[in-house]
């Protein structure tokens, strides 16, 4: 057998670090902070989760996440401070 089909697929988080399906935050995470935040993004930028897919694992709108991206390229990870009250005023 292939070894790399047993292989599990690896981005580099946020942080610099290997990143999992399993280093990801649980499906049931209520309270997103910036590195969770993170995380979710280059998962999706890496191939780990499609955008669809983390939207449905994490209870997310597109508009959500993609928020959370636009927030990181215009600002780095500091942008995610940013909280949805004050994203909309």
């Amino acid at each position: 057998m292939d070894r790399k089909l047993k292989r599990e697929h690896v981005v580099i988080g946020p942080e610099g670090t290997p990143l999992t399906m399993a280093d990801l935050p649980k499906p049931s995470t209520v309270r997103w902070v910036i590195r969770r935040k993170a995380e979710v993004v280059a998962a999706v930028r890496g191939g780990l989760l499609t955008l669809e897919g983390a939207c449905e694992r994490y209870g997310l709108s597109s508009e959500e996440f993609l928020t959370w991206q636009r927030s990181i390229e215009a600002h780095g990870i500091a942008g995610l401070r940013t909280t949805r009250t004050q994203q909309y005023r």
